[in-house]
């Protein structure tokens, strides 16, 4: 599994290829926008003539909203100088150094689109999934292309929350991962790397460990629905945006994060364990 690392990543030398988008739906939608607003040539292909032919209207109607709140400078006519819908995948593939991969959350299709891939993409091009939860490692393995195979999850929707958890496989080569965080940057995305494939990666298991709390506080007559959106929009989520949960802790507490887990950590295991749950705090795991 590649490893992160310290050093600096190398900037994309041509930034001129063009990049491909598959599957135009919200995501891949998103997607198209984030990378024509940074001045890329993107070519999308959905097999849907429906999902295709509505591509750019999508793409004007986003780049409205976002000039009416400020959020861009760029008009419609810029953006879309740089998006280029396509009728054929093979079309859609040429002279490509990067695929966006936007297809259904279902094994099966994956599997599909990235054999398709593997035939028609340029062997130098990487194959990212914009998957939410299977691993890539399900779907490439045995495929040429998978050494440069990977998932790059967004956040929804990419062009307003740019992080993007890069996960490679045991199949994805170190050049794929460095290249693809390079490629990422370089339109303004942030890149984070998840160095395992755990179900739901990252972003997706912290949104589940509050959502399954929050369901259960519902639930047993705690707090309200309402309640649990005014904690999370008026106190958690204004904390974490600024300092994140581990640099709250480390601040919230004379002694820092050492201090923070001797006080509370009991409590915490505690609450996880009416849920079932038996993740202490050792001192080993505080100390890392």
């Amino acid at each position: 599994m590649p490893q992160s690392s310290d050093t600096k990543r190398p900037k994309v030398e041509n930034n001129t290829s063009p990049i491909a988008v598959v599957g135009a739906g919200s995501i891949g939608t998103g997607f198209v926008l984030v990378f024509a607003m940074a001045g890329r040539k993107v070519q999308v292909y959905d097999p849907s003539q429906k999902q295709r032919n509505a591509v750019r209207g999508r793409i004007v109607e986003l780049v409205h909203d976002l000039l009416e709140f400020g959020l861009t400078e760029q008009d419609e006519h810029t953006v879309l100088a740089n998006v280029h819908v396509m009728d054929e995948l093979a079309d859609t593939l040429n002279h490509v150094e990067y695929v966006q991969e936007c297809g259904p959350e279902r094994l099966d299709l994956k599997r599909k689109i990235f054999e398709e891939l593997d035939k028609l993409a340029p062997q130098h091009a990487v194959l990212a999934s914009s998957s939410s939860a299977i691993p890539s490692s399900q779907f490439a393995t045995g495929l040429e292309c998978g050494s440069r195979c990977l998932v790059v999850h967004p956040a929804n929707p990419p062009f307003l929350i740019r992080l993007v958890e890069v996960v490679p496989s045991v199949l994805t080569t170190s050049d794929t991962v460095q290249q693809t965080c390079s490629l990422l940057e370089s339109v303004d995305l942030s890149p984070i790397l998840v160095n395992k494939e755990p179900l739901g990666f990252a972003f997706n298991r912290l949104q589940g460990a509050l959502l399954r709390e929050a369901y259960c506080l519902v639930r047993d007559g705690i707090v309200t629905v309402e309640d649990i959106d005014h904690l999370v929009r008026d106190g958690l989520g204004l904390r974490w945006s600024v300092t994140g949960p581990f640099e709250t802790v480390d601040l919230n507490t004379r002694g820092g994060i050492v201090s923070h887990a001797e006080k509370l950590g009991p409590a915490y295991a505690a609450m996880g364990a009416e849920r079932g749950q038996h993740d202490p705090w050792t001192a080993k795991l505080v100390k890392k």
